[in-house]
């Protein structure tokens, strides 16, 4: 038997070896007929030689290039193939991805290939497909993508998450190879301002309150002016992580007590949490400007010396800044705090957890003139090759086999640009995010061991119960187009009261007057559409 970090050793191996053995078995190198994958990819490039392909740019991306066209992966992707694909990107930042979806869908106009979490289509992945804005790919899987079709019969809990109620399988989804891989967000703090004002890591509502009036009073970064911002929790981050939402027993969306579905913001639980947040704001213990601050506002906070705490990942964030700060400050350190809780000795409730099967997922557009070529081209990401591509790049250029083990060079853990390892991996693969891949474990590890605090952190992150998460349901047919005009509006004015709410421009006393302003804009109608489509998921 094993115990301890043997256990986890050999948990990890065996993790690893299951999804390999799922992959291994696809695209070997040759086939039954002895044509080797080459051969078999130059097939496909004869029938297929452009693709038009829309997908967010993921920030860690975005720091060294405009498109992932410029990517390592897919630059091979393209010899390997002979594909061109035009990369399609929306702005970043608040809901721009979210607008330009909206209006390209309305365009008439759509890109061969979409990437996108279909679950936030208004109405669901079904509803997609009765738009006549994508194609339902059940048939075409089952002929043309073996990789992707075994991998999903040999994970039944994978395929029960790509597949809809209606039975409707609607892209080649981005799959997470191991549960370790799904907790990776949390709070993070200052440990070296803690270890200056004599100060533990905080653990419940009130000793984060102490110490972020300390970080507010007592000059922590040590130049005599009272700049220092305690903590910086956005809108983003909050629905990311549930962080400091779940201490009050609700989250910021749906959530499940038992198989009962429960809507957080309109509950008790929301109100206290609001109340909380609005005090410290009053106090100048939240950023003033929490609402407004982007990417390159967040990092010019944190390198300059300004921000206590934040909510973040292990390594896009706690990891990133402390390579950036290396050279510049020799005692910034980051850590990861435990999710917080009322009572001190609680577990906490709520934290962050990605499902396996997150959302994203690439679905193949009604305008698409060559769907069995794109599915077949789709379909590498999930063989042996393709796995190895996406999640490593390319071989003796940014990983080298050791003993069978992928390891990264030095020009992703000591790049010779100085870059941080999270966009020095971008510049390759898109293992530190997402993509048309079953994600390894062993990216991970390399990944969060260059920071020794990341796996401090991620292991202090596990502690949440996380039993009142919805699992990824959908709506139905007949359910979406309601729940989809629904939750539009109700999103967009919840949102925007989250932010009054905080900073006073709406008064806490008018919460059950918002309470019934989501009631009337239908809130009861959209809990009871999750709750059937709850019912039906626990059913597949």
């Amino acid at each position: 038997m094993f115990t301890g970090k043997s256990a986890k050793t050999a948990q990890a191996v065996l993790s690893i070896t299951l999804v390999l053995s799922v992959i291994s078995g696809c695209v070997p190198g040759s086939n039954k007929e002895g044509k080797s994958t080459k051969a078999k990819d130059a097939e496909t490039a004869a029938k297929l030689t452009s693709l038009t392909y829309w997908a967010a740019l993921n920030p860690a991306a975005a720091a060294t290039m405009k498109s992932y066209n410029e990517m390592e992966a897919y630059k091979e992707m393209e010899r390997i193939t002979g594909v061109k694909v035009d990369f399609q990107h929306p702005p970043q930042g608040g809901t721009a991805e979210k607008e330009q979806f909206n209006l390209m869908l309305t365009s008439g106009t759509l890109p061969d290939v979409i990437e996108y979490n279909w679950n936030g289509y208004p109405g669901g992945p079904e509803k997609a497909i009765k738009d006549n804005r994508i194609v339902k790919l059940n048939d075409y899987i089952d002929k043309y993508a073996p990789n992707y079709k075994k991998v999903l019969d040999s994970n039944p809990e994978w395929k029960k998450q790509v597949t809809t109620d209606d039975g409707s399988i609607v892209g080649f989804h981005f799959i997470r190879g191991d549960r370790s891989l799904q907790i990776f967000r949390g709070a993070i703090i200052r440990e070296d301002w803690l270890n200056k004002l004599g100060l533990k890591k905080p653990t419940t509502i009130d000793e984060w309150y102490t110490v972020l009036k300390a970080f507010k009073e007592k000059d922590p970064n040590g130049n005599g002016k009272a700049d220092e911002v305690p903590l910086l929790l956005s809108l983003s981050e909050l629905k990311n992580t549930q962080a400091f939402v779940g201490a009050y027993g609700v989250s910021s969306g749906f959530y499940k007590e038992g198989n009962t579905v429960k809507y957080g913001p309109i509950e008790q639980g929301y109100k206290e949490f609001l109340t909380t947040m609005n005090k410290w704001y009053k106090e100048g213990l939240i950023d003033r400007d929490f609402a407004a601050t982007d990417t390159k506002l967040l990092d010019a906070k944190v390198t300059g010396n300004q921000l206590g705490a934040i909510v973040g990942a292990a390594g896009g964030a706690l990891g990133k800044y402390m390579n950036l700060m290396a050279s510049k400050d020799k005692t910034f350190k980051l850590s990861g705090v435990p999710y917080p809780v009322l009572k001190a000795g609680d577990k906490p409730q709520f934290g962050h957890f990605d499902q396996p099967v997150p959302g994203k997922s690439a679905a193949i557009t009604t305008s698409n003139k060559n769907i069995v070529e794109t599915i077949k081209w789709l379909d590498m990401g999930y063989s042996e090759q393709g796995h190895m591509l996406f999640n490593f790049g390319k071989e003796g250029v940014s990983y080298k086999l050791e003993n069978g083990y992928p390891k990264y060079t030095d020009t992703i853990t000591n790049n010779p640009d100085g870059l941080p390892m999270s966009q020095a991996i971008a510049k390759h693969n898109r293992a530190s995010w997402d993509g048309i891949m079953v994600q390894d474990k062993r990216y991970s590890d390399q990944y969060q061991s260059q920071v020794p605090e990341q796996l401090e952190a991620i292991d202090i992150w596990s502690t949440p119960i996380n039993e009142k998460v919805m699992p990824p349901v959908t709506p139905n047919k007949d359910e979406s187009g309601k729940y989809a005009s629904v939750m539009t509006d109700i999103n967009t004015y919840k949102d925007e009261m989250y932010n009054k709410f905080i900073m006073g421009a709406e008064p806490i006393e008018n919460f059950d007057k918002y309470v019934k302003t989501l009631k009337g804009m239908g809130i009861d109608d959209a809990i009871n559409i999750q709750q059937a489509a709850l019912e039906r998921y626990n059913k597949r």
